[in-house]
């Protein structure tokens, strides 16, 4: 036990604890609007039950209690509802041509034989084979697709100030996957639009995935003092950066009221289909030339997730610094849920990839945002490490708390 209490940043638990069936701490925070982050936001985190599991974990086991032929059944329902035979669309599905994205569109069109328009707000740098793979989505998988190329120099610039204001280099990217489906539907009078799984399969509250329906607070507003990008205001961004409203309006939700005057209803397609990483991606291969990474993912030891954008490594060793959870965690942690890994092999890959540093893009990336590589690996790293997760150890960082107890204050 501490015998002195420290300083949790973000609102986080200032115990750590973790989940005694996967790898995961109960600081992994929950997804929210991205749009209304600041810096002094409060993070909901991972829920742990009296018995010390995760809400990841809990949902996973109702998972294989379902009876997935009567989802199906209601699935079928539900595009017969919306299924048009007119030459027009009947569903959106967002995506960059992951595998999610991969599986979700090419199962909607050529087993359920809807008729999906598949819209990509691209990475903020595209690795060369995630551009590969969605090119393949759409050519080899068959599908109709816009690509939405929004201001450049904004989304540098937004870029580089969600890393200065929230350590958060993914922000922009989340905010055009988040928002940009929902507002093209809207725009094209697509009622139906399909996300692949709900947040509740990685640690959002169980109860979300009760339904099949997103929250429309994710991806909608009510005016825009309600917004931020970046961490700053939208007035800010104009008045400081001199930016129009125009250049921005890319990056924001629809209005509630838009969503509402054209009955835009957005689902989960893994409410309906079991869905499983790993399957999702064995599918994509086979079916829209979907490729992995040519080498292992700096931080972690696989080579298929998030692989479509340059600056998906340094985003996940931003929350192994933020919230002492690396790449590693979240992969170990999904597979062992999914019964592919057990739990001990979790720790032992935690203990060999978590908070590796991404180094293979890094200087592409802070030439590409302006921002200059040692301000960001020292003062802006040490910034915002929160004292309950860290301290310095004969000059070097290390974590007070680790899955495999091995942390500075583990023993204490």
């Amino acid at each position: 036990m501490q015998s002195k209490k420290l300083e949790a940043y973000y609102g986080l638990p200032e115990e750590v604890k973790f989940c005694k069936k996967c790898v995961m701490s109960n600081q992994r925070p929950a997804s929210t609007a991205e749009f209304k982050h600041t810096i002094n936001s409060k993070k909901v985190t991972l829920n742990f039950d009296e018995e010390g599991i995760c809400d990841a974990c809990r949902n996973a086991e109702i998972k294989e209690k379902i009876d997935w032929e009567e989802r199906e059944e209601r699935l079928l329902e539900l595009l017969d509802k919306y299924r048009r035979n007119d030459g027009y669309y009947d569903c959106l599905v967002p995506g960059s041509g992951g595998k999610d994205s991969a599986f979700q569109a090419h199962v909607l069109k050529y087993k359920y034989g809807m008729n999906p328009l598949t819209v990509t707000w691209p990475p903020i740098m595209y690795t060369d084979y995630g551009y590969e793979n969605w090119k393949n989505w759409i050519d080899i998988g068959g599908l109709d697709n816009i690509s939405f190329r929004r201001n450049g120099k904004v989304m540098k610039l937004l870029t580089k100030l969600s890393i200065e204001n929230l350590f958060h280099p993914f922000q922009t990217f989340i905010l055009g996957q988040k928002n940009l489906g929902p507002r093209l539907a809207a725009k094209f009078d697509i009622p139906l639009v399909f996300y692949g799984e709900n947040e509740a399969e990685y640690g959002n509250p169980i109860a979300d995935n009760m339904t099949s329906l997103r929250d429309k607070s994710y991806f909608s507003f009510k005016n825009l003092d309600e917004i931020y990008l970046g961490g700053v205001s939208i007035k800010e961004i104009q008045e400081t950066y001199e930016v129009r409203l125009s250049d921005l309006m890319a990056f924001l939700p629809p209005t509630e009221n838009e969503l509402e005057d054209k009955n835009i209803d957005v689902h989960y397609l893994g409410y309906y289909l079991k869905w499983t990483p790993q399957e999702v991606y064995y599918y994509a291969v086979e079916n829209t030339g979907f490729k992995a990474r040519p080498f292992r993912t700096q931080g972690t030891y696989s080579k298929y997730n998030s692989i479509d954008d340059k600056i998906d490594d340094l985003h996940y060793y931003t929350t192994f610094i933020k919230f002492g959870i690396g790449r590693a965690t979240y992969d170990a942690s999904q597979e062992i849920r999914n019964k592919h890994i057990t739990r001990e092999e979790g720790q032992a890959l935690v203990k060999r990839f978590d908070g590796e540093f991404p180094d293979k893009y890094f200087n592409e990336i802070m030439e590409y945002i302006g921002m200059d590589g040692d301000y960001f690996r020292n003062e802006l790293t040490d910034k915002f490490r929160s004292p309950h997760l860290w301290t310095i150890v004969n000059g070097v960082w290390k974590l007070r708390h680790t899955v495999n107890s091995d942390g500075v204050d583990d023993n204490k």
